[in-house]
Order: structure tokens, then sequence, then C-alpha cells
């Protein structure tokens, strides 16, 4: 529906900054706040201290962070690489197979993350490929809970691209490994890129699965910020999520660089 009045649109926008501000803004000035603060009593912490992020930023802390980088990184690289590489080789296919390929790789995003983690752990748990207890089965249910967005992002973009364009290098005399390397790729690389951001952030606040499957030395952070959050240490959790939502914002930022760059070419 258009808003035609001034008056209409003003009370639009005032009404999405409240409830923006209530949803989204106040939840994080509130972690931000309890990060750093000494006590909280009252509507406004009692004191302020950096001993919260001072300990989050060391010791289990980081290095639960720093596992949580690495899962992040390996989960969206090999959703980029497999989904990337399903949605070219899916590309213009139609009927039950594409149906029943789309099905597939859209099956985990259809169920929650925690079947996923029993599904693995039962997979894994006996020879020939026995994996609980280890960081790989970990690194494997990221990549499951990513790879759908990675192929839906990678695929979508195919969709609308101009086709004639790889025609066009066709009829000029390009072989298809030519066409592929140096028309469609770097056409779909914004999504790529685009693709590699939302399963670095889905991969960095994953818990569901995490937290069934992780071993005593592959613990992410958000499983560190759930056991300290569920001890009641809530200040200390609090600095664990800002220290996450940090490190999650610095990949997205260098991610959407790569992006703007590769749209701009």
């Amino acid at each position: 529906m258009l808003v035609w009045t001034r008056t209409s649109r003003s009370v639009l926008v005032v009404l999405f900054v409240v409830v923006f501000g209530v949803i989204v803004v106040a939840p994080l000035a509130v972690i931000g706040l309890a990060a750093v603060a000494a006590s909280w009593r009252g509507v406004l912490p009692g004191g302020l201290t950096g001993a919260h992020l001072a300990a989050a930023t060391g010791g289990d802390a980081l290095a639960s962070a720093l596992v949580s980088v690495q899962t992040a990184l390996i989960a969206s690289a090999g959703s980029v690489l497999l989904g990337g590489w399903a949605a070219f080789a899916l590309h213009g296919s139609r009927g039950r197979i594409r149906r029943l390929a789309d099905g597939l790789l859209h099956l985990p995003m259809a169920v929650p993350s925690v079947v996923v983690g029993l599904g693995l752990l039962v997979a894994f748990s006996h020879p020939p490929l026995l994996l609980n207890g280890t960081r790989w089965i970990v690194l494997i249910a990221h990549l499951v809970l990513v790879l759908p967005f990675s192929y839906s992002t990678v695929s979508a973009a195919l969709e609308r691209a101009d086709p004639d364009i790889a025609l066009v290098a066709a009829c000029l005399g390009a072989s298809p490994a030519r066409v592929l390397l140096t028309v469609r790729l770097p056409l779909a690389l914004p999504a790529l890129a685009a693709s590699a951001g939302l399963a670095l952030a889905l991969s960095m606040g994953e818990l569901g699965a995490t937290i069934m499957l992780y071993p005593p030395d592959w613990r992410t952070l958000p499983v560190g910020i759930f056991a300290q959050s569920d001890r009641g240490a809530l200040f200390a959790a609090s600095a664990s999520t800002v220290v996450l939502l940090g490190l999650t914002l610095v990949g997205l930022l260098a991610l959407n660089s790569v992006r703007t760059r590769a749209a701009e070419r």
C-alpha cells in the first residue's frame, strides 16, 4: 500500500523507529552496558568496569573466540564452494531433477538445528566414520547448516543474470571453461561474496547443533556464552557477546568490501 500524505509517512517513520529501537537497538544497548557494568541494581548500571571485557579477550574465552572464527571461516568457504558449484551445476535445469535437488539442498534450512546435530551424532558415532568427539563433526554440522543459504543466494543471482552475455562469449569462440571463468564466475562473484558473509554470520552464532556435538577442545564462543548465562554470570556472558558481535562485524565488513569491488568490476 502506497502512502501519499506527509503525515502518514511521518507516522510510519516514527513507528518504524520505535519498533526498531525496542526490538533491535535496546537489547544491544543493554548487552553493551552489561558488558562494562560493575553492578546493576536499578535502571542503569551502578558502576562501570573493563574487567569483564578483559576476561572475554583472554584465557578460555579467547580460545573459544578463535575456535568460532576458524569454524566460521571453514564452514563459509566450504558452503560457498559446494553451494556455488551446485548452483552452477543446476542452473538452467528443469523438471524433477531440479526440484529434487532444490529440496535436498534446502532440507537443513527446514529442520531445527538440533535435528541436524542429532542426525550427525547418530551417523558418525560408529565405524567406519567415527567423528564423534572430534572437531570435524562440528565443522560438518556448521557446513550442513549454512550450505542452503549459500546455494540459494548464488542460485538466485544466476537466475537474474543476463544469459546473453555468456552466449555472446560462446559465439565468439570461447570454450565452456573460458566462458565459466571469464564471464559466469565474475558475474556471480558479488553473490558468492554475499553468500560467504551470510554463512559466516550464521556460523558465528550457531548454537543448537554445536552444543550437542562439540568436544572439550573445540568449544565455540556461543557455547561459552550459553554456559556463562546458565551459571548466572550475565555480565561475563554480555562481554563475550560483545566480542562475538565485534568479530562477526569485522568479518562481514571484510566480505562486504570484496562484494563491493566485485560489483564495481
